[in-house]
């Protein structure tokens, strides 16, 4: 029998009090007032944000402006993003790492993982970071770039009545966004080797999912399951169609039809972008002809770039 939809009223966390959401379990670490300690918060309210097109990539994490972990960037700007494995011992101390009002000290009194140094401390031995979990799986270390939406003047208080940010910054009477930028993302090597030589649904990054809803007594986090994978599909642009994409560019760079036969399998929403991605490099190079050879030669730039970042 075909079940009917009913409205819920939208109350304020709406992610999990008239919803079920599935989001990352991560526990972010942040230094305290004077530097000498990571403590770590609970958090699933963290999502991309810059993906591309941008000099950097970023993530923004939506938080309480007074936990410890607003506190710590608005002090010290920077933190790590924790993604650890699923088990009930591991989900129990995000749980708890999650309670409001306890102290960074008080959070880290019987703390069940590792804090170790990441990349920007090795690099940066002068200067002070949070540290990142060893037992994590995957871990990116974070900037705040404060000075989006003009947030680089906001300083931790024990209220705030504004006025607010629109999406940076200290943004509600109770709320906080911060856009971080992502200086490192470190994966252990058996995930490391899963991206860079390919996924299967037995060497996937086996992260938890949090559901979001609460109720006044239980958290509910599910474990990591093997994925299904389900093929792209195979669809091609035909010639004429890229012929006359490539005619429409304000250049004098032309495509031979070699050249355009390597893009065929483009998306056609990238198209363009590809396209022009190409005569940037021909101009560069003062190539006025792409032919198959200077297709390779882009592609393979490209690729070396990819390795760099």
């Amino acid at each position: 029998m075909k079940s009917e939809f009913k409205e819920i009223i939208i109350k304020d966390n709406f992610y999990q009090s008239s919803s079920y959401f599935p989001m990352p379990l991560t526990l972010i670490g942040t230094l305290n007032e004077d530097g000498t300690l990571t403590s770590y918060g609970s958090y699933s309210l963290i999502f991309p944000y810059y993906i591309a097109g941008k000099q950097y990539y970023a993530m923004v994490l939506e938080c309480r402006n007074t936990s410890n972990t607003a506190k710590g960037l608005l002090r010290h700007g920077k933190c790590t993003i924790n993604f650890l494995p699923y088990s009930k011992k591991n989900f129990k101390q995000h749980v708890d790492n999650g309670f409001p009002g306890d102290t960074p000290e008080e959070k880290m009194k019987d703390f069940m993982f590792t804090p170790v140094d990441g990349v920007s401390q090795k690099e940066h031995p002068e200067e002070k970071y949070p540290k990142i979990l060893d037992e994590a799986l995957q871990v990116f270390e974070c900037t705040w770039v404060k000075e989006l939406d003009n947030a680089q003047n906001d300083k931790v208080q024990e209220e705030y009545d504004g006025p607010y940010h629109d999406f940076n910054g200290i943004t509600s009477k109770y709320g906080a966004h911060f856009i971080l930028r992502i200086d490192h993302i470190l994966l252990k090597e058996k995930y490391y080797d899963s991206l860079i030589n390919g996924a299967t649904k037995h060497n996937f990054c086996p992260l938890p999912t949090n559901w979001g809803y609460r109720d006044s007594k239980d958290f509910w986090c599910s474990d990591f399951h093997k994925p299904d994978a389900v093929g792209i599909p195979n669809r091609e642009i035909d010639l004429s169609s890229l012929r006359y994409a490539a005619t429409r560019l304000n250049t004098d760079v032309q495509f031979t039809d070699d050249a355009l036969k390597t893009i065929v399998k483009v998306p056609r929403p990238f198209l363009k972008l590809v396209l022009q991605g190409c005569v940037k490099w021909a101009n560069e190079n003062n190539v006025k002809v792409i032919t198959e050879k200077e297709m390779k030669i882009i592609a393979d730039k490209r690729s070396g770039e990819k390795k760099k970042k």
